[in-house]
């Protein structure tokens, strides 16, 4: 059974810092691409970043890039998100998933807010 688990979601400062990870269980985790997406309220789902599964290549999308970093520790089955020079607009539900198998897995998000 696929089970992700988001953390470190947090109030946080207009400059500042957070490192969210995502725990996964049920699968093989270092085979498969992992994603963060997040969700702010009012607006559709958006991807933030994703790594593959073998070399590690990233991505991310434009608003995030040079401020985000994604990355993965497949001997702990996590994957992480470390986001630096936070804005008001980063303010979402953050979601980790991964295709497996034949649907996407969803956690159940973590909550970052980035106000002063």
């Amino acid at each position: 059974q696929v089970q992700l688990v988001e953390s470190g979601g947090a109030l946080v400062q207009p400059g500042g810092s957070l490192r969210l990870s995502c725990a996964a269980s049920g699968f093989q985790f270092s085979n498969y691409r992992m994603r963060w997406h997040r969700q702010a309220p009012g607006k559709e789902r958006e991807l933030v970043a994703t790594i593959s599964s073998v070399t590690s290549v990233t991505n991310y999308a434009d608003s995030v890039k040079g401020r985000f970093t994604i990355s993965r520790d497949n001997a702990k089955n996590t994957v992480y998100l470390q986001m630096n020079s936070l804005k008001p607009e980063d303010t979402a539900v953050y979601y980790c998933n991964v295709f497996y198998s034949t649907r996407y897995y969803w956690g159940q998000g973590t909550q970052v807010t980035v106000s002063s």
